[in-house]
């Protein structure tokens, strides 16, 4: 969130107003009363915040606690506001775009700035695609001061304003590098009255694939907007994301859970458009315990009205995978309710149909293919 943000732009010399944070209309009255003229801006993990009438100029503190409970409760694109951050009101001059991304295509990083910043810059790019600036960084030697003097000058940042702007760009490569971040975004990065560079509003997105180096970015976690069952997903160390459909899917290897939604919404078609519910990736590793968690994720989802446990055996043989389906239903007993699909192929898979075949389950159906099993699985949802 960008009261986040910006606390991380700080601790990386990044010129910012952090403000004061709000959770009710009385904490934002105080705050304002402590700032004087104020902005109230929601908080959440979304842009067009200002459009959606989430950001709200107070005067008075009387001004702020009465946007403040406007806002407070109301739902910018799905997410709902629990937070607003109060922040000094300022006199802006012109407002600039800055960010360094990842940038995929190309497999580096990329720098985009504009001295014709602000809330329509994604106009700007489109009317005037000049003055939006691309800036290609080679990840092997970074952004030193010349690097950010030469992304300065090609941007185009007024003469006056050099010197801060430099300083400013290696704050943000700073905060980019060394917080793991696949963004770094300021939209606008202002000049204020007195030739004052600052950074007004702050998004800084991060590789969670770098968590292990850094424990206090757990603290930006937004435990209310989550999703319950991937927060209990993620508690069991299950790689689970939750969609909108009613087939539950359980792989192992993410290129085959793909590949599963896939084969599913394909089938789905034929069966009164059924769809995936979630991508469920339980990794090499099918013991009995994992599979029970995944199932017991999945079961739980209201949506969910049959199972697709889709496994190709490598690594981790079908007949292991077998016992742990069986040892998952055991654990489960009558929470498991739904019927289960399950194609095995790869590795002993004999031995592991044989032993779903004695165990006989009335939940379970094996199918030898996948994209007959993805039928059947969307057959029995529909159902």
């Amino acid at each position: 969130m960008e009261f986040q943000a910006k606390k991380l732009f700080a601790k990386h010399d990044v010129p910012v107003t952090e403000g004061i944070v709000a959770q009710t209309p009385e904490e934002a009255r105080a705050a304002a009363e402590k700032l004087g003229v104020v902005v109230v801006k929601a908080q959440v993990k979304a842009g067009g915040r200002g459009k959606a009438g989430g950001v709200k100029l107070a005067k008075t503190p009387d001004e702020a606690f009465e946007h403040a409970s406007n806002i407070l409760g109301m739902t910018i694109k799905d997410l709902t506001v629990h937070r607003v951050l109060i922040a000094p009101a300022a006199s802006i001059e012109e407002e600039y775009y800055f960010s360094f991304l990842l940038d995929r295509a190309n497999r580096s990083y990329l720098c985009i700035a504009s001295v014709e910043g602000g809330v329509e810059i994604e106009e700007v790019a489109k009317t005037n695609p000049d003055a939006v600036k691309q800036i290609a960084i080679d990840p092997g030697t970074g952004v030193d001061e010349a690097k950010a003097r030469e992304i300065v000058a090609e941007a185009g940042f007024p003469e006056v304003l050099t010197d801060q702007a430099v300083q400013t760009v290696l704050g943000l490569w700073k905060t980019f590098v060394e917080e793991d971040a696949t963004l770094v975004e300021v939209n606008p990065l202002a000049r204020l009255a007195g030739d004052k560079l600052e950074a007004l509003d702050g998004k800084v997105s991060l590789d969670e694939n770098a968590e292990f180096r850094h424990e206090d970015h757990a603290e930006f976690e937004d435990k209310e907007a989550a999703d319950p069952l991937e927060a209990k997903a993620k508690a069991m160390g299950l790689n689970y994301v939750k969609l909108d459909g009613e087939v539950g899917i359980i792989g192992n290897g993410a290129g085959l859970v793909m590949s599963t939604l896939d084969v599913v919404a394909y089938a789905g078609e034929k069966h009164g458009g059924v769809k995936p519910a979630n991508f469920l990736d339980i990794g090499g590793g099918a013991s009995a315990t994992v599979m029970a968690n995944g199932l017991d994720v999945i079961l739980n989802d209201p949506q969910v009205k049959s199972v697709f446990v889709n496994v190709f055996g490598g690594i981790t043989s079908c007949d292991a995978v077998a016992d742990g389906i069986v040892g998952a239903l055991d654990i489960l007993g009558d929470e498991a309710t739904k019927p289960l699909v399950v194609r095995l192929d790869g590795n002993n898979v004999e031995e592991g149909r044989r032993i779903l075949g004695e165990k006989n389950h009335p939940l379970v159906t094996l199918v030898e293919t996948m994209d007959g099993a993805a039928d059947k699985a969307a057959e029995l949802a529909n159902a």
